[in-house]
Parts: structure tokens; sequence; C-alpha cells
């Protein structure tokens, strides 16, 4: 088992959760999750430096994340929702299948399945 890595802030002794890296050419400090080994131009954050790092005037903080956390819904995610379930609830029209969901399946050809989502090309093309 590695030793847990410490804040890089002087006289702080919380353990690391994120890792600064300046890039100078871009006046960016990028601040991201734990990277994997220590590297000697980066410094180790505790969560409460990283959530209080500040940037030089004139220089941008780009914050990275790491993907664990959930992700908050924005309101293209919720409106998309909303017209889904608009979309099935409404009554099946002509030439689509018996859900109202697209071209009967006589009238497309599947070329491509991911999870629940099919790829159609009508047979025309």
């Amino acid at each position: 088992m590695s030793p847990v890595r410490r804040c890089s802030r002087t006289a702080c002794g919380r353990p690391a959760v994120a890792t600064l890296t300046y890039v100078y050419a871009d006046s960016t400090a990028v601040l991201g999750p734990l990277a994997t080994y220590a590297e000697p131009h980066c410094y180790d954050l505790c969560a409460e430096h990283s959530e209080r790092l500040t940037a030089p005037r004139g220089w941008e903080v780009v914050r990275l994340s790491d993907g664990s956390a959930p992700a908050h819904p924005s309101g293209d995610d919720l409106e998309a929702l909303a017209n889904a379930v608009r979309e099935a609830a409404r009554p099946p029209d002509r030439g689509t299948d018996a859900g109202g969901r697209g071209p009967r399946a006589a009238d497309s050809v599947e070329v491509a399945r991911r999870g629940h989502l099919r790829v159609l090309r009508s047979p025309d093309s």
C-alpha cells in the first residue's frame, strides 16, 4: 500500500485530493484529479485548498472533474427528456410502428445497434 500523499501547501497536513499544474505558455492553472504519482512540477492539494484556489491576475483556472461525482442534468438534458416523454405518449400515426416510435420495420433497415438505440436506414438509401 502506498503512503497517502499530503497537500503541498506549507503547514497543511491534510490528504491530497487534486493535482495543480501550471501551463505558463497559456497563462493557465489546471486543477484536476489527483495524479497517479507525484510529479516534480505539480502541486498536490487537499479539498479545502483546491476549492479556494485562485490564479494570478490575467490567468485562467481550468477545473477538470474526475467523473466520479454525479453530474447534474443540464436544461438541455431535461428538455430532451421531456420531449421524449411527450413523443412516447403521442398516439401512433399512420406509417409508424405500433408504439409510435418511427417508421415501420418494413419501411427501414436496421444497420447498427448500441444498447437500446438503433440506427435505421430507409430502403431507398
